[in-house]
């Protein structure tokens, strides 16, 4: 099994949501609302301080996704294409590996199955 995690612009969620459930496959998501900068730029102009870039802080939302192998790499490509505006700031897309999940309501105590 994969995890997706992405941060992506607030206003890709609706059209992601929608790219996202009509895949074959698609097995639900969490999506959480958080804030964040990136790195200062290594050329910064006289107008802008990094202590302002670093405290500037852009709402962003993050979007969680435990799926089988199969059909994880499909997910990651849907994500980048449905986010991309070609500008920066457009947010982040990662993979890892999950060693075990479960749903909690089909978990017997003291089982894995």
């Amino acid at each position: 099994m994969k995890e997706i995690k992405a941060v992506i612009r607030p206003n890709k969620l609706a059209a992601l949501r929608d790219a996202l459930m009509a895949m074959p496959g698609f097995p639900g998501m969490t999506v959480t609302k958080v804030e964040g900068c990136s790195a200062p730029v290594r050329h910064v102009s006289a107008r802008v301080k990094i202590r302002d870039e670093l405290t500037d802080y852009t709402s962003k939302v993050r979007v969680e996704i435990v799926a089988p192998d199969e059909v994880a790499e499909s997910l990651f490509n849907c994500i980048t294409e449905v986010a991309r505006t070609g500008h920066y700031g457009d947010g982040l897309v990662w993979v890892c590996d999950v060693e075990r999940a479960a749903f909690v309501f089909k978990t017997t105590p003291g089982t894995d199955a």
